[in-house]
């Protein structure tokens, strides 16, 4: 053999850079290797961040402030599989991180990401891809891009991957999407529900668990309950119902079970299958409190469907129910409640809470939470609407007092929800009058003073309810309650609006209420209301109209009008006519007033004054409601005209009295009228018109007997600013009571209506200076007389008996205040230019008789001047000559 040659070992090539190995333990360096275009490298860097990654939060805000995010999103697209599979394992771990996730949707790699759930990539991939994309659906604009990438599809495909990762991600994504209710509509389209029910079959809680919450939230959707039904989803809650191993589970599974019964079909299928009675027997028996409580959350959704309710009596679900409110969880005693409150929509189920239920409700209003005592009121509430029965058990069982104190509750639907039940009981009179024994008024003005229209609208609704009577309306007023309820008759909401003024027209049921609502703007208030055509009800007009019928005084200055049904009283004021909007004052703020030349108020009041009468000898002047009034006597005028034979026969005929000196004409007071701020030393333009008149009619005296009366009416004494306030009544009438005796005696016991108009129109007219031809109507000088009137009286109100000279709008008030008093109806209508007349109703004599039914009444104007007595056919010329002459 020959002798071996060493072979020479051949150079490197000059061009090739040598391999070398680097150890680094900077993640710096690690993301400058990410720009490396050898794969190797790559790998091997995407490697060793994605470790480093996994160890905490902090590591990920460095990766980020490293700036790795942006080349790592180049290499989800890199064509090697190993890059490309590290890359996606980092983003898997990064996306978790907040301020990754904002960078990752404006970088736009959603495409990218999606692109890796395709068939052809590994499973490892899938679960990252998967795992990156559930961490990106937690926020709303990440749903919305994966939605519109399409994402929905390969995730649902994903469903029925082999690897428990790869499922447990993708559920939890679509889970997030399907919040949005366009990703539950293409989840339909999808046919989603098979793969999803599946799940429940997995021996991994949390994707069974993720499954059902999926379905929780897909269900809601009709479509999807009918897909369910449809795939014998029902079947698989219900076994998960059955397996206590899976009890952490029911909850879920209830949940579903709830969106379900809110079909018919599905109610329906559930009972004849045995489901229901299932259901029902678990949530009564179960010790866990989210079970019970998402049970009655079942019942409660499934009751709002009205056939299901009857399905529900059938299997007695009130039993269930009243068991529930015996549990020691509050959200189980709320859920229960709610239950019972869309239940006893069912007039049968409401029959069955009558003597059980009731009693356990009522104690829940004693609890100290909040929630449940509004949860407690709301189902008293509905048991109570329209069932008197039910409304007395409530009673029964004390339920008036924590009612009351719920009105306090700072919770909005509690104090709405008791309000509502208080209105339910005060229906009925017996359970009214304890309601108002609590002081119900005094609870209600903080509810009134809320700012919800809905508290609003229930508390105006209780005071329409207990302000039935006097003492409960003094109450409400006495406790400034008037105040806050005519304020919501400013409300824009309409139910607050029509409550209120409901409850205005409640509590104007008598004089006082009315006058004090009308002082308050209440009268305005609606008046406004009424002249809207979209803001106006039926009961802003029932209250207007109360208001004025309480307050006749105020009616007649603002409408001019009053009819048959309008009864005069005592204190009854007619102040002129008045434009809409301008104040009334009242009685006495009118007889506290300083004389003036203005029209005189007239004023009707039967009420005898509680002094002795002075004695016509007693020339001595006593401190009444303006400085002094002459006597009645001295005042009174005979008629200058006989009666004629029917009147004398009924009333004998008139005598005329001599005139008196002017020292009797000023010995008559009334009782606690005026305060006055003193005499001015210059006499005031009506105190000149009626001295000039007491001169005139003196002409013949002696000289110091017209001086001695002047100084007598200047010298009349007067309240002073310190004197003592005594007990105001309005000034009092005897020679109007004289007249309301003599017409009771005389004119009422005439049978014939038209003959009791007739005598009591020639009566007026004998009282208010007789018969004036109308030639003669310019001579009657009547407003000589009221100022002599309001001069002896000073004031400016004067009663109406005192007036012996009056025309047409003086005896219209004088006819219909004795018409009023002895039952004979009228009206009273103002005119112009100081006319005023009376309207009656008369059933035509000559058609009486006739078969069938009742002639219409015709109605006539009764003639107080011209020719008094006379009826005068409302459509006629003489009429009209009567109205507008």
């Amino acid at each position: 053999m020959g002798k071996k040659i060493k072979k020479e070992v051949e150079p490197p090539p000059k061009d090739v850079f040598d391999p070398i190995t680097i150890e680094s333990k900077k993640a710096a360096t690690v993301v400058l290797m990410l720009k490396s275009p050898e794969e190797d490298i790559l790998a091997k860097a995407c490697e060793a961040i994605y470790k480093f990654a996994l160890k905490g939060e902090e590591n990920k805000a460095t990766l980020l402030e490293l700036g790795a995010v942006e080349p790592l999103t180049k290499l989800l697209t890199h064509e090697d599989k190993t890059v490309r599979r590290n890359a996606m394992m980092i983003f898997g771990i990064l996306a978790s991180n907040s301020d990754v996730k904002k960078l990752l949707r404006e970088l736009e790699v959603m495409n990218s990401v999606i692109a890796q759930l395709s068939p052809e990539e590994e499973v490892v991939i899938h679960e990252f891809a998967s795992l990156c994309l559930a961490n990106m659906s937690v926020e709303y604009t990440g749903k919305v891009q994966i939605f519109e990438h399409g994402g929905l599809e390969p995730l649902i495909r994903l469903l029925s991957s082999s690897d428990p990762d790869v499922k447990k991600n993708s559920i939890e994504c679509i889970y997030n999407l399907v919040q949005d209710f366009q990703c539950r509509t293409t989840l339909q389209e999808l046919n989603a529900i098979p793969p999803i029910l599946e799940l429940l079959r997995s021996e991994y809680p949390i994707i069974q668990l993720l499954a059902l919450k999926t379905l929780g939230v897909i269900t809601c959707d009709k479509e999807a309950r009918t897909m369910l039904k449809e795939n014998q989803g029902l079947d698989h809650l219900t076994k998960i119902l059955e397996t206590k191993e899976l009890n952490d589970l029911h909850v879920e599974a209830l949940s579903v079970i709830a969106n379900c019964l809110e079909d018919m079909d599905t109610m329906v299928l559930m009972q004849q299958t045995g489901s229901l009675k299932k259901v029902l027997s678990f949530a009564e028996s179960s010790t866990i409190p989210d079970i019970q409580k998402n049970a009655a959350k079942a019942i409660a959704k499934a009751a709002y469907d009205p056939e299901n309710r009857k399905v529900f009596h059938e299997q007695e679900v009130e039993k269930c129910l009243v068991t529930l409110l015996g549990s020691d969880s509050d959200g189980t005693k709320i859920a229960a409640s709610q239950a019972i409150s869309a239940l006893c929509e069912n007039l049968s189920c409401k029959e069955f809470f009558n003597t059980q239920g009731i009693p356990q409700i009522v104690q829940l209003l004693r609890s100290d939470n909040e929630e449940v005592r509004e949860a407690a009121a709301l189902a008293l509430a509905n048991l109570t609407t329209s069932s008197p029965a039910n409304a007395n058990a409530a009673a029964e069982a004390d339920a008036i007092d924590p009612l009351i104190n719920i009105l306090s509750s700072k919770r909005d639907g509690a104090i709405a929800n008791a309000a509502t039940v208080l209105t339910n009981m005060a229906t009925q009179e017996p359970l009214r009058a304890i309601i108002q024994n609590h002081e119900i008024m005094h609870a209600l003005l903080g509810p009134l003073h809320s700012t919800n229209t809905l508290v609003q609208s229930t508390a105006a609704l209780t005071v329409a309810a207990t302000a039935c009577d006097v003492e409960a309306r003094t109450q409400l007023r006495n406790c400034g309650g008037l105040v806050p309820l005519v304020g919501l008759l400013h409300s824009k909401n309409d139910e607050v609006r029509r409550h209120a003024s409901w409850a205005v027209m409640v509590c104007a049921g008598d004089e006082p209420m009315a006058v004090e609502l009308c002082r308050l703007g209440a009268l305005n208030i609606l008046e406004e209301i009424n002249r809207s055509l979209s803001r106006k009800n039926k009961f802003s007009e029932a209250a207007y109209n109360k208001l004025l019928n309480n307050n006749l005084s105020l009616k007649y200055s603002q409408t001019g009008y009053l009819s048959s049904s309008n009864i005069i009283s005592d204190g009854f004021y007619d102040y002129g006519r008045i434009n809409p909007g301008t104040k009334l004052l009242s009685l006495k703020e009118l007889c506290l007033q300083e004389l003036n030349d203005q029209r005189a108020i007239l004023l009707v009041n039967n009420k005898s004054d509680t002094s002795p009468p002075p004695s016509m000898e007693d020339k001595s002047s006593d401190v009444g409601y303006g400085r002094s009034i002459s006597s009645s006597s001295s005042l009174r005028r005979g008629s200058k005209e006989k009666a004629n034979f029917r009147f004398s026969a009924i009333f004998g005929s008139p005598t005329e009295e001599k005139s008196e000196p002017a020292s009797v004409r000023n010995t008559i007071l009334s009782r606690a009228f005026t305060k006055e701020k003193g005499v001015s030393k210059k006499k005031s333009r009506l105190q000149l018109i009626c001295s000039s008149y007491l001169l005139w009619k003196g002409k013949g005296k002696k000289e110091e007997e017209k001086v001695k009366e002047e100084e007598e009416i200047l010298a009349l004494p007067k309240f002073t600013e310190g004197s003592p306030e005594k007990e105001w009544n309005p000034p009092p009438d005897p020679e109007f009571c004289v007249y309301v005796l003599e017409v009771t005696k005389s004119i009422l016991p005439i049978v014939n209506l038209k003959e009791q108009i007739e005598v009591l129109a020639k009566y007026v007219a004998d009282k208010m200076g007789g018969k004036i031809p109308k030639e003669k109507l310019a001579d009657f000088s009547w407003e000589l007389h009221i100022s002599e009137l309001k001069f002896q009286l000073k004031s400016n109100v004067v009663p109406i008996g005192y007036i012996k000279k009056g025309i047409f709008y003086h005896r219209a008030l004088l006819f219909k205040a004795l018409a009023d008093k002895i039952g004979v109806g009228c009206s009273l209508v103002r005119g112009e230019y100081s006319r005023g007349w009376n309207e009656v109703k008369l059933v035509n004599e000559a058609r009486k008789g006739m078969i069938g039914n009742l002639p219409p009444p015709e109605e006539y104007i009764v003639d107080l001047m011209f020719h008094p007595g006379n009826l005068l056919k409302l459509r006629s010329k003489e009429a009209d000559l009567y109205r507008f002459l």
